[in-house]
């Protein structure tokens, strides 16, 4: 098997360093950057400014499109393929230039809220142009798709300019047991922008930029665009944007579209935005929310006309939070007692600010039956990664997630992705074994486990575990914790509560809170520097507009976002 480092220089043509397509098109880019990039970036700090600001900007004429897109194409070329080598945008639109170009003359409206605004798309989400949509995966490196994924497309109409690919951990990281989130077969390791060059012995970062919408958080987090999106089965926007200090809206199942997005699980699978500031998701909630006739779980979509409308800075006030941590349980005490104590400190003060700003409350664990799970909810696979450190043990993963996977992904290679000879899973666990040596770094237990399923949802076991989801992290959980303590949400450590909320379908809302970091265990006395915790609002289903507002109002009294060091203007 091929060293890292040996990886890393034989892969960069094709991955998230510079595209055979974008070498080509990179003389054309830095001269347009040469001539664009004072114009922007003297107009608009482009390396920390919000979606927000950008659209304003724009709208007064203080820059264009094509100004704008030059300034984060070259913060792109100097952060991420240059410099610190964060390695967060997978592949470049070669048309980003030319679309930006055509909006110069247009501004951000309520037909087109979006206009001229550079963003970019977790490389699993469909686009039918000349960027390919591969999941990072070296079976799908030539792949394209038929047409633009839902969520594309309205961002499309609302006047957005693709700006390109984010990396992403492979195949949303359901292939191998244990892979580094922010690590794909193609796109190589995507690195936490507040710590760039600590790995371990293995050459895996140390504080990894989250999974798997690894790219599109550390994209947002440097700069390199002005916001991202990313998709979540259970924790996958919610954790790189605890990692990179951002915030992220994962939906109710059902509030955005799922068509044309790689999936994992049918019945967690949603995309959500990754931005710099609650008001900026909001935005870009109101453009994705929507009902699909090509995803049925849209038709029962509920939302408001506008999700910044509710917004406001003393939208905590009389709100009645519940906190999963009982001191007098503390058996039961799952979500916040065994917090490192740097953690501990973070959402200390932040449940401090809450009260202050003037919320009730309520401290109570959740019921023991809402976090453990029902009975036969996960299977054994056994772990054969070859860097793990665990390598020979059983792995557990949700029943729910291997026996959706085969089926959905089958699906999706049928009817969405073109310019590949790979049609199904079984094709791409023929390629891999067949590239072991490039394709096969960290394994692929989870797909052999997920193929082994029949592929048509037909068995026993997976209605079961599906059933023993819904009545553990629903029914006995969230729904029970807050009906019983009568609470307007629930507040979570970072990535702490993602299951129970994903298996429920239900909303998250996560916003920067403080940061954390110091010794690491095995390391002879090496301490991480100080990287984001975020602080995470969850809600019953279609609550994102209170839960909106709540985030809103705590952002506004912590002010608690800090951009990463070494990133500065151009």
């Amino acid at each position: 098997m091929a060293k890292p480092a040996q990886r890393k220089q034989t892969t960069r043509a094709r991955r998230g360093g510079l595209t055979r397509r974008d070498l080509a098109l990179l003389p054309v880019v830095i001269g347009a950057v040469a001539s664009g990039r004072a114009e922007a970036e003297g107009s608009l700090a482009v390396e920390n400014a919000s979606l927000a600001d950008v659209a304003q900007a724009l709208s007064a004429g203080k820059i264009t499109a094509s100004s704008l897109a030059r300034a984060y194409l070259a913060r792109i070329e100097a952060y991420d393929r240059a410099g610190p080598g964060l390695n967060a945008v997978r592949e470049i639109n070669p048309d980003a230039l030319s679309l930006a170009g055509r909006l110069d003359g247009a501004k951000p409206s309520a037909r087109q809220p979006l206009a001229g605004v550079p963003i970019l798309v977790k490389d699993n989400i469909a686009t039918g142009d000349k960027q390919h949509t591969t999941a990072g995966s070296l079976a799908l490196e030539s792949a394209r798709a038929r047409d633009d994924a839902t969520v594309v497309k309205r961002l499309r109409a609302a006047g957005a300019v693709i700006l390109g690919k984010a990396n992403l951990t492979e195949f949303a990281n359901i292939i191998a047991i244990e892979m580094p989130s922010g690590y794909s077969s193609l796109g190589g390791q995507v690195k936490n922008p507040y710590s760039t060059s600590l790995l371990d012995d293995r050459g895996i970062p140390l504080v990894l930029p989250g999974g798997s919408s690894a790219g599109s958080a550390v994209a947002v987090a440097a700069g390199l665009c002005a916001a991202a999106i990313g998709t979540e089965t259970s924790g996958s926007l919610l954790s790189p944007a605890t990692q990179n200090g951002v915030v992220t809206v994962k939906p109710t199942v059902g509030l955005i579209s799922r068509a044309g997005i790689l999936p994992i699980s049918h019945s967690q699978d949603t995309a959500g935005p990754l931005t710099r500031t609650v008001r900026d998701a909001a935005i870009l909630l109101n453009v994705l929310a929507a009902r699909d006739p090509l995803d049925p779980a849209t038709q029962h979509l509920q939302r408001p006309n506008d999700y910044t409308a509710g917004l406001d800075k003393d939208g905590l006030k009389g709100a009645r939070i519940g906190v999963p941590s009982d001191p007098d349980d503390p058996l039961n005490d799952f979500y916040m007692g065994k917090l490192p104590e740097r953690s501990k400190a973070v959402m200390a003060k932040a449940i401090e600010a809450l009260q202050d700003a003037g919320a009730t409350i309520v401290r109570a664990n959740i019921p023991t039956a809402g976090w453990i799970g029902g009975p036969g909810t996960t299977m054994g696979v056994l772990n054969r990664n070859p860097l793990s450190k665990r390598k020979g043990e059983p792995a557990t993963p949700p029943i729910v997630f291997l026996y959706e996977l085969k089926h959905d992904l089958n699906l999706y290679l049928r009817d969405w992705a073109v310019g590949t000879k790979i049609k199904t899973m079984a094709d791409i666990i023929a390629f891999n074994q067949a590239n072991a040596d490039k394709a096969l770094r960290f394994g692929q237990d989870l797909f052999l486990a997920a193929q082994a399923t029949r592929g048509d949802l037909s068995e026993l076991e997976y209605k079961s575990a599906r059933a023993m989801d819904l009545q553990s992290a629903k029914e006995r959980g969230l729904d029970a914790y807050m009906t019983q303590h009568k609470l307007d949400a629930v507040v979570f450590s970072g990535t702490a509560g993602a299951s129970i909320a994903a298996k429920a379908g239900y909303p998250s809302v996560q916003v920067p809170a403080g940061f954390i970091g110091g010794p690491i265990d095995g390391m002879g006395g090496k301490e991480t520097p100080d990287f984001p915790l975020g602080l995470t609002f969850a809600g019953r289903a279609w609550s994102e507009a209170k839960l909106l507002r709540l985030a809103y109002a705590y952002e506004q009294a912590s002010d608690a976002r800090r951009p990463p060091p070494g990133l500065p203007a151009l």
